[in-house]
């Protein structure tokens, strides 16, 4: 199963959401894959890679280098998508990177079609992976496309103001466009109400307006909390960095809505155990 979790606004917590579904994905014994197709690498950075960093600026292993490969330059060669993978500290949870370089080859991806190539690559690693979990940019660029295109299902996490519901209308819209013309198989799983405050009038007001238009609003909400800066800050996906929190539960239940067979996976798998 591959998921992509879009939002063309910025500061939705797609990074966080990635990186905590696919942390527990992996917990639950699931061999899992995050790609980074965000030039800022928030979710590489959360899983303990910091793109920006001198001594990982040039890395081999970026979702850039890999798309690079696919281009047919002679500045990946024919290396396998396996080799831009890199395993993280956590059991399970392997990353394939953002890189500054995702930047400078964007145009020159896009002017050779290179759409596909994401998808096609992850066919690759079909058989090393069971669930992949890929974090998007803040717009409907290349990029963004290309994760869609590759992708099955599609989370769209919402915030709960005013402006994001305009937003969330033409992100559907697009959405809805990009299945019909490249990906027909892509499901919206749902919206994903993060950063919530039960304590407000205005994102209840905002989430029952969506109800009532008929949006598949998830019932699992994500509560506003310190806790998930305090586990960036530790680079510690919550399930690792604070179990037993409240955040950290209302992200298992919402796993457990979209995975309902995974604890019966991880029992059936003897290794695993």
């Amino acid at each position: 199963m591959r998921r992509v979790i879009f939002n063309q606004k910025g500061g939705v917590g797609k990074s966080s959401i990635t990186c905590n579904l696919a942390a527990i994905s992996a917990s639950r014994g699931y061999r899992t894959l995050v790609v980074d197709l965000d030039v800022q690498g928030n979710a590489s950075l959360y899983l303990g890679v910091d793109v920006h960093a001198p001594e990982n600026r040039d890395s081999e292993y970026s979702v850039a280098h890999l798309l690079r490969r696919s281009s047919g330059s002679w500045f990946a060669g024919n290396k396998a998508a396996l080799g831009f993978v890199q395993e993280t500290v956590f059991p399970n949870l392997d990353l394939l990177a953002a890189s500054p370089l995702l930047s400078e080859i964007m145009n020159e991806l896009e002017s050779r079609y290179k759409i596909y190539k994401l998808r096609e690559a992850l066919d690759e690693l079909a058989d090393e992976y069971d669930r992949v979990y890929i974090d998007t940019p803040p717009n409907l660029n290349f990029y963004s496309k290309t994760a869609l295109i590759a992708a099955q299902r599609v989370l769209i996490p919402y915030d709960c103001d005013s402006f994001s519901k305009q937003a969330l209308y033409q992100l559907l819209d697009n959405t809805v466009e990009l299945k019909q013309d490249h990906n027909p198989g892509l499901e919206i799983e749902g919206i994903v109400i993060n950063q919530f405050n039960a304590q407000a009038r205005l994102p209840r007001e905002l989430i029952e307006e969506l109800r009532r238009e008929q949006l598949p609003v998830l019932d699992d909400y994500l509560s506003a909390s310190v806790k998930m800066k305090e586990s960036h800050h530790v680079a510690k996906p919550l399930i690792y960095f604070a179990p037993s929190h409240k955040l950290t539960q209302q992200f298992v239940a919402l796993f457990e809505h979209l995975e309902p067979d995974a604890v019966k996976v991880a029992a059936s798998r003897p290794e695993l155990a």
